[in-house]
């Protein structure tokens, strides 16, 4: 699965209508690998901690947040403190690595890109997620992403579309130490095996929200999500399920939704297997 380029943020708005849900058919018989990097659930040391290949540049590293994301009002100190430790660098070809920290997104290779570092805070801020909370992230991409969940304490998994991009995330996260499961599968049936969710994290746009992912959160549970037309400007939504009921089995009626806008951005198309 692709991950997102963000392009446009604007303030949140309450006067964008909620995407419709749409049922998924029958997933299409497609092979799919898992690769895991390391102990689900275990996480990289932070700076003051960290090994010397975490701790190179991690100046860079605090200048970002300090003027990329905290100085734009991100205030979650965890989101903060693993933005910080995160070594962004490792995740994008060799040849950017001198850009790892702008204030930017990077092309990953095969038409995709390592979300600007803004984007990765303000996502991983609206899951409100708790430490040692199940995540699940559709479109690894680079890795970086998950890395910051993993960093954050999160126990993460993460779908990929893209056979190179899903090895190549994992043997990074894994040389990192983060505990990430990574599968190569068509990301919008989600990772059923492994649900219910606590948060998930969609890293690419689909025109609707996918209802088996919906119907993979648990009561209470939030997914953050770009939704919108290709090629044009999408909006970013905060869905939280009803915290009444219980966890519902794929192809049941979807459960009941809150929704809140996080105003427009611009990402890749969410990729589907049979495209």
């Amino acid at each position: 699965m692709v991950i997102a380029a963000m392009v446009v943020v604007t303030a949140c708005t309450g006067d964008a209508q909620p995407p419709s849900l749409t049922q998924a058919g029958t997933p299409q018989s497609t092979t799919s690998a898992l690769t895991t990097s390391g102990p689900v659930g275990s996480s990289a040391a932070t700076v003051e901690t960290s090994t010397p290949a975490v701790q190179d540049r991690a100046g860079e590293r605090v200048e970002m947040v300090e003027r990329q994301i905290e100085g734009r009002g991100i205030e979650d100190q965890v989101v903060l403190a693993a933005m910080r430790a995160v070594p962004r660098h490792r995740f994008v070809p060799d040849e950017l690595t001198d850009r790892a920290y702008g204030d930017h997104p990077l092309p990953i290779g095969h038409g995709q890109t390592i979300s600007q570092p803004l984007i990765v805070a303000m996502m991983s801020t609206a899951l409100a997620a708790e430490p040692g909370d199940k995540i699940l992230e559709i479109g690894t991409g680079s890795g970086y992403q998950a890395a910051v969940l993993a960093e954050m304490g999160m126990e993460v998994y993460s779908v990929e579309i893209i056979p190179e991009l899903a090895n190549r995330a994992a043997r990074a996260l894994d040389d990192l130490g983060y505990g990430v499961a990574v599968r190569t599968a068509d990301g919008y049936f989600g990772w059923e095996e492994h649900a219910p969710f606590d948060g998930i994290i969609v890293t690419a746009a689909p025109d609707h929200v996918p209802q088996p992912l919906v119907q993979q959160l648990e009561p209470g549970g939030v997914m953050v999500i770009p939704v919108g037309p290709i090629g044009a400007v999408q909006t970013l939504w905060r869905f939280t399920v009803s915290e009444s009921g219980e966890f519902q089995a794929p192809g049941s009626r979807p459960p009941e939704l809150q929704a809140e806008s996080m105003g427009a951005v611009s990402f890749v198309p969410f990729t589907r297997a049979e495209e």
